[in-house]
């Protein structure tokens, strides 16, 4: 049948939720009950993303939002650095700046989505993005969705997504003008500047950042040796450009241009007597987009263009590649608001992605089509906020109206209700899937063009606290999540490796955020936890007496977290964070296994004004209690290390 048993039951629980708020708005009619009502409303998200599928259509999903002065900080840095210290997400890092991944509630790489100003931006060939070449520079909001919503966003969206946004353009602010610069340990040098011209129907922003960096740390070797890391050096160039066009009282029209490339040695790992192993990732976004917002209707439509290159060259075995990979987006959509309580979004995505194939330099092609709609309704006086969405994709992995496409409908359904005016639940259900990539489809040698897309149903719920009494605030938020996912894919073998399908993987876990903040005259005091606790097993296998049924996924930690302790005071802010990482297993039956680690780091930042300019100084000390770790299986991190910034105004 083309519903199945769970589609009926996400189109039930759907009505039932809308009779039950019927029900409950002809039974609730007092006064008392009226001021409760106006008192306890759901609290929107128009000022957390610029996009509306997040705002209006996801109320029933965890949100995790990282404040501007913890982007200030790490301002110099990479958004893989960030994530680690501050949001409960695994990052899968291969050392010091190099190839680090996300993983969202025991996912993998591929099943994590990254989105720029709702473009996603993973390579088109291998399927995932290496956070640690994404500037925290760049960005002017940086958000995490948890859980898979593929109505909304398309195949790979299993795990999570990471928001990034360049910023809003803001119409006759005049001309600004910053500096930044940074030093660290390493031999870590980095320089960067931003300037905006922001007039009555113009805007113009241009950023740009240089980088290079030794990373000679010392680290101890399987024998106990101490010895400096070689073959490590980075430099790296990145440039976004933003122009905006106020075209009509409610109409924008911008482009937005991203070029960067990443020059970086491959050092030895512990196995490996020496390394002369280099690689340089290259990257141009275009991204062209129209909106037009009036008060009951809002178009929108964006075409994006993206080129990856990797180059790779290992001249002891005399290997060099290229590989290039492209990818086309384009998205039409319309939003009309329904009354005063509904909204309805409906939008058509394709999404065409390309690569020339190593071993006969023919063009691999994959495409994606689908037409979306998503619908929020608010009830009980705002009290209750219900979105259904739903999706029919296409996916071609010949080339464009070949007619060997395979048709996917992903229907979901999310919910907030606000009990009080400081407690709200929430529930998110969602059929997901993904496609196999280019590369694990086509990679020369040992792609597997008889692999199955990954597909299954996300379920999650939890609930947020937020008050405050006197000087104290309180927040806290607990979520739960369930995950099954049929034919998962997973890379096996020696000498070459290939893809296969997994018969089925079950994830499941709790995640937390805690947060306390007192205040009192110029003080801020804040104290934070962050946990999350991740089952992610194998539950069956096509291969005959699997050791790795019952067991977690390779490099996915069941325990991770973050403590966050400090004050602001006046213009000087200061923050210890501690971050907890657990055990790592880095085969399926779990025989081999990395340790646990801890690692402290400090914070510190001071704004100050220097002849009528605004100056800001940062500072970080890193892994202070000198902790040996890996993330990754003989991939050494360094001990004890700092970076310092200086960001200067000067219009």
């Amino acid at each position: 049948m083309f519903l199945k048993w769970r589609h009926i039951l996400c189109i039930v629980v759907c009505i039932q939720l809308c009779n039950y708020t019927a029900v409950a708005q002809s039974v609730v009619d007092t006064s008392s009950s009226k001021k409760n009502l106006q008192e306890a409303i759901i609290k929107g998200r128009q000022n957390k993303s610029g996009d509306t599928k997040v705002n209006d259509f996801s109320p029933g999903q965890k949100l995790t939002v990282i404040d501007s002065t913890t982007l200030l900080q790490y301002r110099m840095q990479s958004i893989a650095n960030l994530l680690v210290q501050q949001v409960p997400v695994f990052i899968k890092s291969y050392s010091f700046n190099g190839l680090a991944t996300l993983n969202f509630r025991g996912s993998s790489a591929a099943q994590s989505q990254v989105l720029w100003n709702g473009v996603p931006i993973q390579n088109a060939a291998l399927g995932i993005a290496d956070v640690s070449t994404l500037p925290v520079m760049f960005m002017t909001r940086v958000n995490v969705l948890y859980g898979g919503a593929a109505a909304l966003y398309g195949s790979g969206n299993v795990g999570g997504i990471l928001l990034l946004e360049n910023g809003d353009a803001i119409f006759g602010k005049g001309t600004a003008l910053s500096l930044s610069g940074s030093a660290g340990s390493f031999k870590q040098y980095a320089g960067g500047g931003d300037i905006q011209f922001s007039f009555r129907k113009w805007y113009v922003s241009v950023k740009s950042l240089l980088q290079s960096s030794a990373n000679d740390f010392n680290y101890i070797d399987n024998n106990g040796k101490s010895l400096q890391q070689a073959n490590s050096q980075l430099k790296s160039n990145a440039s976004i450009l933003h122009i905006a066009y106020k075209s009509g009282v409610h109409s924008v029209v911008g482009l937005s241009a991203w070029m960067q490339q990443y020059d970086r040695e491959i050092p030895p790992a512990l196995y490996e007597r020496q390394s002369v192993k280099k690689q340089i990732d290259g990257s141009l976004r275009l991204l062209l987009d129209w909106n037009k917002k009036q008060e009951q209707n809002n178009w929108y439509a964006k075409s994006s263009f993206i080129k990856d290159d990797i180059k790779y060259d290992d001249d002891a075995l005399l290997l060099h590649t290229s590989a290039t990979a492209y990818q086309y987006y384009q998205e039409i959509g319309w939003k009309k608001n329904w009354g005063k309580e509904g909204q309805l979004l409906l939008f058509v995505p394709i999404q065409v992605s390309w690569m020339k194939a190593m071993q006969n330099s023919s063009i691999k092609q994959q495409d994606r089509k689908a037409i979306a709609g998503a619908y929020n309704i608010k009830l009980l006086k705002n009290r209750l906020s219900l979105a259904a969405n739903a999706r029919i994709e296409a996916v071609d992995s010949v080339g464009v109206w070949s007619g060997n496409a395979q048709h996917f409908f992903l229907p979901g359904i999310n919910g907030a209700f606000a009990i009080t005016s400081w407690l709200m639940l929430r529930a998110n259900m969602q059929r997901t899937y993904r496609v196999p990539t280019l590369n694990e489809l086509y990679y020369f040698p040992g792609g597997n063009t008889s692999l199955k897309p990954e597909q299954g149903w996300n379920q999650d719920a939890g609930y947020t606290i937020d008050f405050k009494i006197g000087n104290w605030t309180l927040y806290h938020d607990l979520a739960a999540f369930n995950r099954n996912i049929q034919d998962w894919i997973i890379w096996l073998g020696g000498a070459i490796w290939t893809p296969h399908n997994i018969a089925e993987v079950h994830s499941r876990g709790v995640e937390t955020e805690n947060r306390f903040v007192y205040t009192i005259n110029k003080w801020k005091l804040h104290a934070g936890l962050n946990t999350a606790y991740v089952l992610a097993t194998t539950v069956k296998s096509y291969a005959y007496n699997d050791g790795s049924i019952g067991k977690q996924i390779p490099y996915t930690p069941r325990y991770n977290g973050q403590l966050n302790v400090g004050f602001t005071y006046k213009r000087l802010y200061f923050n210890y964070n501690h971050t907890y990482t657990g055990y790592r297993y880095t085969v399926a039956d779990e025989s081999a296994y990395l340790l646990p680690y801890n690692t402290g780091n400090v914070q510190l930042s001071y704004g100050a004004l220097l002849l009528q300019h605004n100056l800001q100084l940062t500072a970080q000390f890193n892994n202070i209690w000198d902790a040996h770790y890996n993330i990754v299986f003989s991939r050494p991190m360094p001990g004890v290390n700092y970076f310092m910034g200086l960001k200067i105004n000067l219009l």
